[in-house]
């Protein structure tokens, strides 16, 4: 779905799931559009993907769906027409079959025409960690300048999933002293009152990479985790903060009803739009502070606006000096945010600043361009 492009290139996710359908792809497209333009990058908007679900296919049926894939795709995307990226279901792997059957169709290198590819042949650093990092770093400008908290030292969080997003907020967030207490998959919530440990989350990343369970997570010997079959994690515990990281609409109005009651403080959305509006609603009428999709998870698409820059000048940029334009542009995100509650004079509703800024972006985009 090609959205809009007033503002540059077609730029999006590809997913692969059983449950990608073209609804789903036009409502993620639109979140897409003030998503992008609250980056301050020049990045239009779009989303993509199939109905393909890779788990449990072997690399081959992968690369071979891939392939055919882009024999369809190509017509459509290129560096300065619509720039895909990953999402649910594409990684790095992904984009590498895709780019490598792009290349091959076209007889000629094009690094700019899909981001997320490996450092070795054109991609960036940083892009695996982007999404989680940047969400972090949105996080504490709301922990901090809403005066939830002086730092996140110390804060309890919450965090659902335990996919790319996930994984790296919680690196994130434990380098900032946050207290970590729980990741998820679909089939249960794995929960540790005291806090994961460094090493919790790398054994836990490298048991994902080979398509384990959480179930399968060697907990029992460490006496400090319990894993809650079947249960999502927003009701098994009091924390200060809920990062959702999985998907669209999984925390619903029982489970923000639920946080509400445990005094949750603060949530920012990891995923794609994972709170429902019903739930959103029990948050903002009972003074929790929210940070909506569209500003909180913009990190990856930021890095990916950063990978196309170093494509485009044939260069390699230092992961500190990655980290750092990514960390100046989230802050400019939550400024951003803060701006438009004021235009609405509803200062600090920063899902509503998000809203107006991202839409006023792309408005005056289009006028000026003669669209409207």
């Amino acid at each position: 779905v090609q959205m809009n492009s007033a503002l540059g290139p077609y730029k999006g996710g590809l997913r692969f799931h059983p449950s990608v359908n073209l609804s789903i792809l036009k409502f993620l497209a639109l979140e897409q559009t003030f998503k992008n333009a609250l980056t301050g990058m020049p990045l239009g908007s779009g989303k993509g993907g199939s109905d393909f679900d890779p788990k449990g296919k072997s690399d081959r049926e992968i690369m071979n769906f891939c392939q055919s894939f882009m024999t369809e795709l190509h017509k459509y995307v290129g560096s300065s027409c619509d720039v895909p990226a990953g999402d649910i279901g594409v990684g790095g792997k992904e984009i590498g079959y895709m780019y490598g059957q792009y290349k091959r169709i076209l007889g000629r290198s094009d690094p700019g025409a899909l981001t997320g590819k490996a450092v070795s042949y054109g991609g960036s650093h940083m892009r695996p960690e982007a999404t989680g990092f940047g969400l972090v770093f949105f996080l504490n400008e709301m922990i901090v300048r809403k005066d939830i908290a002086p730092s996140l030292a110390g804060v309890r969080c919450v965090i659902s999933g335990c996919g790319n997003v996930a994984i790296h907020a919680a690196k994130k967030l434990m380098e900032y002293g946050a207290v970590v207490m729980t990741l998820s998959d679909s089939n249960g919530t794995l929960f540790c009152e005291t806090g994961f440990e460094e090493s919790d989350i790398s054994s836990i990343e490298k048991l994902k990479e080979a398509k384990g369970r959480l179930s399968e997570f060697d907990f029992w010997n460490s006496g400090r985790m319990q894993y809650f079959d079947g249960m999502r994690p927003w009701q098994i515990g009091q924390y200060d903060v809920a990062l959702p990281c999985a998907t669209q609409n999984e925390l619903e109005h029982g489970d923000a009803s639920a946080l509400v009651r445990n005094g949750i403080l603060a949530v920012a959305e990891g995923a794609n739009m994972p709170c429902t509006p019903e739930a959103i609603a029990i948050f903002e009428n009972n003074g929790v502070h929210f940070g909506p999709a569209k500003a909180a998870n913009a990190g990856g698409v930021a890095v990916s606006g950063l990978e196309m820059a170093q494509n485009a000048q044939r260069l390699l940029w230092s992961e500190e000096e990655v980290e750092e334009k990514l960390k100046a542009t989230m802050i400019q995100i939550y400024d951003q945010c803060e701006s438009g509650s004021r235009i609405l004079g509803e200062h600090g509703n920063l899902r509503r600043g998000a809203d107006a800024m991202g839409f006023l972006t792309v408005a005056a985009a289009m006028e000026a361009q003669g669209y409207v």
